[in-house]
């Protein structure tokens, strides 16, 4: 099977110039980054349906078993990144350990994870913008800001079918322009939203804590319904599963390895650190939702932060938590797009993928005309397709890069053992052994229909490589395979 030697990784790493990426990520930058994609509006919403339908109180012990199984996976990635500081993430690590094969899979696996994760974000967005601008007696048309497959009623009872999600698209087009413009000045929008949003978080969490009634604890963990993942301890490991997309983005960390100055101790940096700020961040989040609110109440609604604000005398704070989500999705669709990108990047590097994903502007090094095609085709899909058809399929793919990631630290600990590593995992194998063994966990409990969506998805991309890739493979020309 075709690998990519570490020597020809570092090689690439290396390169520097005209057609490469432009190296202007610090460490600090770099958390913020992660930060600014894991904090998004998922915290405000996927926090009180696992409570209600999942965990109940317990839903901080669901963020706690998600971390823990991010966190061994945060190790290795950690290491990966320190030994080859390549754009790419899993897929490069996947390429060098289990073959160009995989390597597609995993690749074509997060291209699903970063383009559904921001068309669903964009959508997502407009409709908070709505809120927003309907609070100062601004109204966009319905049809405006939904697709052709949805309807809606209006005041008057009547009905209104959608023509295009015209606010979806725009957020989409306006964020890939920022990125176009370089990936320092990306970071620095990003760095401001991570302050402003992060901020909003640390308010709810000091304002709601002195509201908190110890009833809304009692059971602290519901009694299991019959039914598994209602309730009870399979609950708590079902709402992990599906709170895990809340922490998705410390991997969209190591994406950016050909961008960051002093790869071999920034990413580690940016990677665990990002994870750490946000676990403890979550914890608390949730302890105060479901102490302020009985989780109960929170029960087919995709805003719980508002239900638990009415509990308390601070009706001003609904207006900012809305705004906050708005930001908090801007960063989300900016991190996803740079994500998806880098990827991109990568395969197109590889011939996997036609050469027009790997060219670089020359003024703003970066990836220009693979930032506007993609940037083109999410904002369609975000103005033409309803937010219904996506469902856990981000966690199943994120969660299935995780486990080839652990594999792979397992693998190259064997195969190289004295290569160098700017960090290195402790406790190999039991980590990435646990980290694998979590992730399978997680993927285990989530629905069946997530399973084949997702095996759908693949079949297309091995028609794909098969079709394209495997033909154009630069490797496989070089090895006679091609």
């Amino acid at each position: 099977m075709l690998k990519k030697s570490l020597e020809l990784l570092r090689i690439e790493a290396a390169e520097t110039g005209a057609g490469t990426l432009k190296r202007s990520l610090g460490g600090f930058s770099l958390v913020a980054i992660g930060i600014g994609v894991i904090i998004g509006a998922g915290l405000f919403s996927l926090t009180g349906i696992a409570a209600a339908n999942n965990a109940g109180p317990a839903v901080t012990l669901s963020f706690l078993v998600a971390a823990v199984g991010c966190a061994f996976s945060a190790l290795c990635y950690a290491e990966f990144a320190s030994m080859v500081p390549v754009a790419g993430s899993a897929y490069t690590y996947s390429y060098a350990t289990m073959g160009e094969l995989f390597a597609w899979i995993i690749g074509w696996d997060l291209i699903l994870e970063y383009s559904v994760g921001a068309a669903t974000v964009a959508i997502s967005w407009s409709q908070y913008l709505v809120k927003v601008l309907d609070k100062f007696n601004l109204h966009i048309p319905p049809q405006l800001v939904m697709s052709p497959f949805e309807t809606a009623k209006l005041a008057d009872g009547g009905t209104v079918t959608g023509l295009v999600n015209i606010p979806a698209m725009l957020i989409v087009l306006a964020i890939t322009a920022i990125i176009i413009r370089g990936t320092s000045g990306s970071a620095w929008f990003n760095a401001l939203v991570v302050t402003l949003k992060v901020a909003v978080v640390l308010v709810f969490i000091a304002l709601g804590w002195q509201y908190i009634d110890p009833a809304n604890y009692q059971p602290y963990i519901p009694q299991n319904t019959g039914t598994f993942g209602e309730f009870g301890w399979s609950g708590i490991l079902r709402g992990a599963g599906v709170v895990f997309f809340v922490f998705i983005g410390f991997d969209i960390v190591a994406t950016m390895a050909q961008e960051t100055k002093n790869p071999q101790r920034n990413m580690p940096i940016g990677i665990i650190g990002s994870l750490l700020v946000c676990t403890v961040l979550f914890i608390l989040f949730g302890h105060v939702l479901t102490g302020v609110a009985n989780y109960t109440e929170f029960k087919n609604s995709a805003a719980p932060v508002a239900i638990a604000i009415e509990k308390t005398p601070y009706g001003w704070l609904s207006s900012a938590i809305i705004i906050a989500i708005l930001i908090g999705y801007t960063s989300v669709i900016l991190v996803d797009l740079m994500g998806q990108s880098r990827v991109f990047f990568s395969m197109s590097k590889d011939g996997l993928l036609p050469k027009v994903f790997a060219e670089v502007h020359p003024t703003f090094s970066t990836p220009h005309k693979s930032n506007l095609l993609l940037g083109a085709f999410i904002s369609l899909f975000a103005g033409f397709v309803p937010i219904s058809v996506v469902g856990e399929m981000t966690s199943i793919g994120t969660l299935l890069a995780f486990v080839m990631v652990c594999l792979g630290v397992l693998i190259m600990r064997k195969k190289e053992p004295n290569a160098p590593r700017g960090f290195r995992t402790p406790w190999v194998p039991v980590v990435p052994i646990l980290g694998i063994l979590t992730c399978v966990l997680m993927m285990i409990s989530l629905p069946l229909d997530t399973w084949l969506r997702l095996f759908v998805w693949l079949a297309i991309g091995l028609a794909i490589y098969y079709g394209y890739g495997k033909k154009h493979s630069k490797l496989g020309q070089e090895q006679g395979q091609g």
